[in-house]
Parts: structure tokens; C-alpha cells; sequence
């Protein structure tokens, strides 16, 4: 049926040639080997000096080290390379996120002097198509840090909100904050 069984798990079967599969386990291997590197050369720095000594035990504990990473932390070469590919997006959810704070800052600055606007708090609820635990909980943390809204609940890809005035509600299941983590889920 063209699919195999690994550990419970059904994934179909790809074939590679030999050129793929050398360039494959190569790139592995040298990660593997950069990253047994960075454990060796940080073992020097945090001993301050350099002996044969020091050295060759500093092979074995970055060896140990490296094992344990691999093996108890799940580090491979196809999650690093995600992190790398998220890196920009997420840095850019966060300087959005920053100047949607700066934005709200001075809203709620403008509602709390005015003398003709009295705010009137309201509680909103809204649906998300959000897939995965962790874009929920980024929304919900953006929600809460902008100025103004607070998160009350979080039940599946519903959320209740709070807002200092009905203004502030507004959009919730449209803004910006809410696209950016979807693209990032879609990566």
C-alpha cells in the first residue's frame, strides 16, 4: 500500500536515490558535528584554561552531552531548520505586537483624561481558527499585554475578552495580531 508502520506511526514511504540519501545523512552528520563542537569549545570557556587534561575530558562530557540532547530533547535537524524558518516571523509578530501596545497605550491614555468619554466595559466573545495550543496562547497573551483588553477565558478556539470601552473590541477576530500567528501556524 506503498505506506510503512514505524513505532505505531503510518507514513508513506518515500524512495531516494543514493546522491539524496548521501547529502541527507551528510547535512545531519555536520549539524551533529557543529553542534558536538559548540558543546566541546564551551566546556573550554567555562573551565578558563586549556590542557590535555581538560581537553580530553571535554570530549567525553560533550559526547555525553550531545547523546543526551539528542536522544531526551528530541533535537534533530528538521525542527532546528523550522525554528530558523520561523525566526523572522516571529520577530515580526513581535514588533507588531510592540507597537500595537504603544498604540493602545496612548488610546487608553486618551479615554482616561477625556472629560466627555466615559468608558463603558464590555465583554466580548469571539471564534478563532487557530490549530495549534500554542497560536491560541500567544493571541490571548497579545490580547492581554495590548492596553485595554484583558483575556478573560480561552475554551478550545473560543475567547472572551474584556474591554475597558466597546471601542477596544472591536475587531478581535479580524486584527492583525490573529493573522500574523496564523501565517506563522501555516509555516
Amino acid at each position: 500500500n506503498g505506506r510503512i508502520c514505524l513505532k505505531g506511526q503510518t507514513r508513506p514511504y518515500i524512495r531516494r536515490s543514493a546522491m539524496e540519501k548521501d547529502s541527507i545523512y551528510y547535512m545531519e552528520n555536520e549539524r551533529g558535528v557543529q553542534m558536538y563542537l559548540f558543546y566541546l569549545v564551551l566546556w573550554v570557556i567555562f573551565n578558563g584554561n586549556l590542557t590535555l587534561e581538560i581537553f580530553l575530558i571535554g570530549l567525553v562530557v560533550a559526547a555525553a552531552v550531545f547523546a543526551f540532547t539528542c536522544k531526551f530533547m528530541g533535537h534533530s535537524l528538521k525542527k532546528e531548520l523550522r525554528i530558523y524558518r520561523l525566526a523572522f516571523h516571529f520577530l515580526r509578530y513581535v514588533f507588531v505586537l510592540v507597537i500595537e501596545i504603544v498604540r493602545a497605550n496612548f488610546a487608553v491614555i486618551h479615554t482616561i483624561m477625556s472629560e466627555k468619554e466615559e468608558p463603558e466595559p464590555v465583554l466580548v466573545s469571539f471564534h478563532t481558527d487557530m490549530e495549534t495550543s500554542v497560536g491560541r496562547t500567544l493571541l490571548a497573551n497579545a490580547i492581554t499585554l495590548t492596553p485595554g483588553t484583558i483575556t478573560v477565558s480561552v475554551e478550545n478556539q473560543d475567547y472572551v475578552v474584556h474591554g475597558l470601552d466597546e471601542s477596544y473590541a472591536e475587531g478581535m477576530d479580524s486584527s492583525v495580531m490573529k493573522t500574523l500567528l496564523k501565517e506563522m501556524e501555516q509555516k
